[in-house]
């Protein structure tokens, strides 16, 4: 596991998961998994389909019970966190009322959170005070994940659990988003998301945990996530017809994708691919070397780990 100012940290965690456990018949959506949160950081949650984020937020909100394992939140269980309104949660599962407007349903969170804020704030916050009046089963899919976020962020709560929080936002909605959770973390709050939008916790998470097959596959920021891959891509052109045999078989590819006339690689060592590249006899035109994002490394660490156990 990559070693990061968060996994070093002093002081009390947020969140403790102590060899948690959790299994589905024969499936094990979480399996022996320990981490730590602690106060201020946003850190994104990843993982391919079935690798047991979904579980692990249920475990945190005390919406399951470990099979094995204790979940701690602010040292107390899940449960006596949230009712002391230390938790908020914006959740893609469960629908929300129909028949009543933004501003009922906002104030209705307002007056059950132990701490609440103002409904005119709330709504300001979320970006939704022209659609206040509105009734809930009017909204576009955008506006619906703003008024959950309003749901969630209703009180003076210490860590906001975010699942898949953008998806149906439209770009200047997922900026004003982001904007509002940095502010939130900026104020000492831990904001915990779960995302398949990668480019979303390589600009936003201050720490990156990926999850696959409910294990703890990886921790530490983008940055040491994308070094922790260990390739790097090298992109170029080339004219007239090309051959990808010999392309192919140059050393320490990881992946090669021909596109027209444009050549895409993943390399172990890009130095010693690309000087063999030449030795070909091939003069690459607009020739890029650079790290892997966060999508490229992600993807090659999960499937490093699936031909391990395979």
């Amino acid at each position: 596991m990559t070693t990061t100012a968060a996994t070093t940290a002093t002081g009390t965690p947020v969140v403790g998961f102590d060899q948690v456990s959790k299994t589905y018949g024969d499936v094990r959506a979480v399996d022996g998994l320990s981490l730590r949160l602690y106060p201020g950081e946003t850190v994104a949650l990843l993982g391919p389909n079935g690798a047991g984020k979904s579980t692990t937020l249920d475990l945190l909100l005390g919406l399951k019970q470990a099979d094995a394992g204790t979940v701690g939140v602010f040292g107390t269980s899940p449960r006596e966190a949230i009712v002391a309104g230390r938790v908020g949660a914006m959740l893609q599962s469960g629908g929300l009322m129909d028949e009543v407007t933004v501003r009922e349903l906002v104030k209705l969170a307002c007056d059950l959170h132990p701490k609440p804020y103002k409904v005119a704030d709330v709504l300001a916050r979320a970006g939704i005070s022209p659609i206040a009046d509105r009734k809930v089963n009017k909204l576009s899919g955008g506006q619906a994940q703003r008024v959950r976020f309003a749901l969630a962020t209703a009180g003076d709560s210490d860590l906001i659990v975010l699942d898949e929080p953008t998806t149906g936002m439209d770009v200047s909605a997922r900026q004003a988003f982001w904007a509002t959770m940095r502010e939130q973390a900026d104020q000492g709050r831990t904001v915990l998301f779960a995302t398949h939008y990668l480019e979303e916790a390589d600009a936003i998470a201050d720490r990156v945990l990926v999850l696959h097959r409910g294990r703890l596959l990886a921790d530490g920021t983008a940055a040491e996530i994308k070094a922790r891959a260990g390739a790097r891509r090298i992109a170029f052109d080339l004219e007239g017809e090309i051959d990808e045999a010999p392309l192919r078989e140059l050393p320490f590819l990881t992946a090669v994708d021909v596109s027209g006339q444009t050549v895409r690689m993943q390399s172990s060592d890009a130095d010693a691919t690309v000087h063999a590249l030449y030795a070909l006899g091939v003069y690459p035109r607009n020739l890029e070397v650079a790290g892997l994002g966060l999508e490229q490394a992600f993807v090659a660490i999960t499937e490093a780990e699936e031909a391990k156990q395979s």
